[in-house]
């Protein structure tokens, strides 16, 4: 059976007529709702904005990410034998002040650490991918180094390698925002805000409370430090050290060792095949956490091997006096003013030990 349509049903068949809806536009005052429109949303931004910088969210925190790491990453192709390259995990990343450790060592450096991500693929791909000949510098978080996943941010060298233009642009933009507006943190949007606010919760429920928030403030060439707040805001402080939970679990299995430091030797002896060297740092950590790092790890089940292995130079904490009795507030991460003293003590050791850049 057909279907039928009344004769005076518009069905968009008939070449005279327009089936198209009309939906009239009403006589408004639309430029003063306009207006209007823009006075809300600048007004929301800017009172939205004061609130950000009473909590210390400033200008210029230009954040961080596999885009930030991107560009740096893509600097190692020109980077020349007397440059340096710094990878590792969050505390080589906040307790190394840029700056500093050019004009002690006179070296060119870009950092390619990151949070949460132990150093093994980074290296490798330093090692294999590139003909980098400068000085790396491996920053050795026990539990982090000796990981048999890449960890948090693993997939930042494939993002580098993939980039589009597009996301270039939208980076670019990004960076033009952040040194104006601080509200950009993405740890303190409103739906975060709502989420890590005080509440009560009942006893033995795990909230947002365990989870990490904003710990850093981060500048050009991702030059990262600790967040002012967390020295001072005790809250702050407290929870940051509840989110990392110690460090606690099993010791590390001895085969994840020895596998993890074979493949670092080849790796090591590969870059001085063409005239780069590598050092190996191990930050300072504290508390509970620097005793269940060594419980999990002892020194001489990692550290030591590690350097036998590979015949590499190290710098442990440990065995420095001026790299002692730095601040640490949340047992992880050296605050600004202790990351530019351990700097400058460890990039001393440097320039010592193995020349600056300069040198013949």
């Amino acid at each position: 059976m057909s279907a039928s349509f009344p004769a005076h049903a518009d069905t968009g068949l008939d070449g005279d007529r327009d089936s198209t809806p009309q939906r009239p536009t009403p006589p408004l005052p639309w430029l003063w709702i306009a207006a209007l429109a823009m006075l809300v949303f600048v007004l929301s931004v800017s009172v939205w904005e004061w609130q950000m910088r009473r909590l210390e969210l400033l200008p210029g925190d230009l954040g961080d990410g596999n885009a930030f790491w991107a560009v740096e990453r893509h600097k190692v192709d020109q980077a020349g034998p007397g440059s340096a390259v710094i990878v590792g995990s969050s505390r080589i990343l906040f307790d190394t002040d840029l700056a500093q450790f050019e004009e002690i060592t006179g070296r060119p450096v870009i950092q390619l650490a990151l949070p949460g991500t132990g150093p093994r693929a980074f290296v490798d791909d330093l090692a294999n991918n590139t003909d980098f000949s400068g000085l790396l510098i491996v920053g050795v978080t026990p539990t982090a180094f000796f990981r048999t996943g890449p960890g948090l941010m693993g997939g930042a060298i494939d993002y580098a390698r993939t980039e589009t233009p597009a996301q270039r642009l939208g980076h670019r933009l990004f960076l033009f925002l952040a040194r104006t507006f601080g509200f950009l943190d993405a740890d303190y949007t409103l739906i975060k805000l709502l989420r890590n606010h005080r509440y009560i919760e009942r006893e033995g429920v795990e909230g947002p409370y365990a989870e990490v928030w904003n710990i850093s403030v981060h500048g050009p060439r991702r030059q990262t430090s600790l967040w002012p707040r967390i020295e001072t805001d005790e809250y702050l402080q407290r929870h940051a050290r509840l989110a990392w939970g110690d460090f606690d679990g099993d010791p590390i299995a001895d085969g994840v060792i020895r596998a993890m430091i074979e493949t670092t030797r080849r790796d090591v002896e590969r870059i001085r095949s063409r005239g780069g060297d590598v050092v190996f740092v191990r930050p300072p950590s504290a508390g509970p956490l620097r005793e269940n790092e060594a419980r999990r790890i002892p020194r001489a089940w990692g550290w030591d091997r590690l350097l036998r292995a590979t015949g590499a130079f190290g710098i442990h904490f440990e065995d420095y006096p001026e790299m002692q009795n730095l601040d640490l507030p949340e047992w992880s991460h050296l605050s600004r003013a202790s990351s530019i003293r351990f700097t400058e003590a460890y990039a001393t050791v440097i320039a010592g030990e193995i020349g600056t850049g300069t040198d013949p």
